[in-house]
């Protein structure tokens, strides 16, 4: 069942993205003292009093956009409009009663839905008995609220929840993935959006830098719930002048830490630029699946092939050199659900826990492909080696153990008692090193029964040549101290 939409309209600069935020939790829209920064609709779910409902925050009524997107803004508040289930309708305290607050609210009576009047920027009680004046819009009396300082959110999320009927409050759908996008300006990261939501859910213009916040986009495929975040293009940094621009920027970077997947999408008639040279480093050092996504690839057709071009990325974004590649044309929809597939594909595999004897084999498989490098004479020996954890921001069962399962209901999961420093097995060489992480850059790519790129799963703990009798048994906790031993290690297959 969709959730009830709950729609903050008014017009500009009466807090309305200030508000947003404050009710979400976090910073989602951007907040600026300029009038017009909200283009495109944002919305997230808002939880009160055991109810879930959708918030969305739209760009001011009336306003007149600087770039000439005023026809596309209105056209989004319109589709707030007609979507909402309920209407909050802010005001500002300080400024008092104008012409265009009746305006807005002539319109909103004649939509014949309930509409919340709230009296924001009321910052204490003495500034509560201006927002008196505004019951004479006729949408009941006003809440004073102020957004800044959190005062009055309790009230107002209350009445929200009781303006709502309650056959439409219902439970957030489970998110399975979130996808973001990422790119350069005027790549068609937008007009993917539209694509994949089935109706102009962003504003898609020629114009660069149309999109500033970051946008979630939910939609359904195979009875699943998934989110496209939309966001802002990025450019040289010694040309972001404007804070919203700054904004744009940081609300980008974190769409990419909190998605499972990231889709980096670059443009066919034009060549890759430091630009998409940062944003790469971006994503391979947060370690996140990633898509390279060649957009407008029609107007190249006949002029480069399909394998040129992938060897033309594999030279200038070697960082990303193990991530596969998709050629599409988000205007016409072409191959947007096969790429949306294939992140499907990257997100199943960044969760996949492989067994102890999987990770070895493929440990030995790696050493006996390509030796480890001398130093000072030694040479580095690998005798054990086990997958520690799987993808970023997936929590797993509390006393879930090496194959990830958790313990039986109603009793504590049994921990081994570490062994102190210095009580290993004896053998020759022995020592107090702690353990060490190798990563999975430090092995050779395989291209076996796995497919081409395979690389071992992330979180590798092995073994120093210190501890040459370590057994199969070991394992290492968080502390890097050795655990259990139950034999010696079998030799590779």
């Amino acid at each position: 069942m969709s959730l009830p939409c709950v729609a903050i309209v008014g017009r500009p600069n009466v807090g309305k993205s200030t508000l947003f935020n404050a009710l979400c939790g976090r910073r989602i829209a951007i907040v600026e003292a300029t009038p017009g920064i909200t283009r495109d609709r944002l919305s997230s779910v808002v939880r009160h009093s055991g109810a879930s409902f959708e918030l969305v925050d739209t760009g001011g009524i009336g306003v007149e956009d600087a770039d000439g997107l005023t026809a596309h803004v209105q056209r989004q508040i319109d589709q707030a409009l007609e979507r909402a289930d309920l209407l909050v309708m802010v005001v500002d305290t300080r400024a008092g009663l104008l012409p265009d607050d009746r305006a807005i609210a002539t319109r909103l009576r004649g939509l014949q839905k309930p509409v919340l009047l709230v009296a924001n920027k009321a910052d204490g009680p003495a500034a509560e008995p201006a927002a008196a004046e505004f019951a004479a819009l006729g949408l009941g009396p006003p809440l004073p609220v102020s957004a800044t300082h959190s005062r009055g959110l309790g009230r107002l999320l209350d009445a929200v929840v009781a303006a709502l009927p309650a056959g439409l409050l219902g439970r957030a759908p489970d998110v399975m993935m979130k996808l973001a996008i990422v790119g350069r300006r005027n790549v068609g990261k937008s007009s993917l959006v539209n694509a994949i939501a089935g109706e102009e859910r962003v504003i898609v213009s020629e114009l660069p830098g149309t999109t500033r916040d970051a946008v979630d986009v939910q939609f359904e495929k195979d009875g699943k719930t998934f989110v496209v975040i939309d966001t802002a293009g990025i450019h040289k940094q010694r040309r972001q002048r404007a804070s919203v621009e700054f904004y744009g920027l940081v609300r980008a970077r974190e769409s990419i830490a909190r998605a499972d997947v990231v889709f980096l999408m670059l443009d066919v008639a034009s060549d890759i630029v430091e630009v998409d040279k940062r944003l790469a480093r971006e994503i391979g050092d947060r370690l996140k699946p990633c898509v390279i996504v060649v957009n407008k690839w029609d107007l190249a057709k006949g002029k480069i092939s399909t394998q040129q071009y992938a060897d033309y990325l594999e030279k200038t974004l070697p960082v990303l050199s193990y991530a596969p590649i998709t050629f599409t044309t988000a205007r016409s929809g072409r191959r947007v659900w096969p790429t949306i597939e294939l992140a499907q594909q990257l997100f199943k595999q960044a969760h996949h826990r492989a067994t102890t004897a999987e990770v070895n084999r493929a440990l030995h498989e790696a050493v006996r492909l390509k030796s480890p490098g001398r130093q000072q004479g030694a040479q580095a020996r690998f005798y054990y080696a086990t997958q520690v954890g799987v993808a970023r921001g997936v929590r797993e069962p509390p006393g879930a153990g090496r194959r990830g399962l958790p313990p039986i209901p109603g009793q504590r999961a049994a921990r081994a008692p570490a062994i102190p420093r210095g009580s290993h097995p004896p053998g020759p060489a022995r020592s107090n090193a702690p353990w060490r992480r190798v990563r999975n850059s430090a092995l050779p790519r395989l291209d076996g029964a796995h497919g081409a790129g395979y690389n071992p799963p992330v979180g590798i703990r092995a073994i120093p040549r210190e501890f040459p009798d370590a057994c199969a048994g070991c394992r290492g906790r968080a502390d890097g101290r050795p655990q259990a031993h139950e034999g010696p290690l079998a030799p590779p297959r």
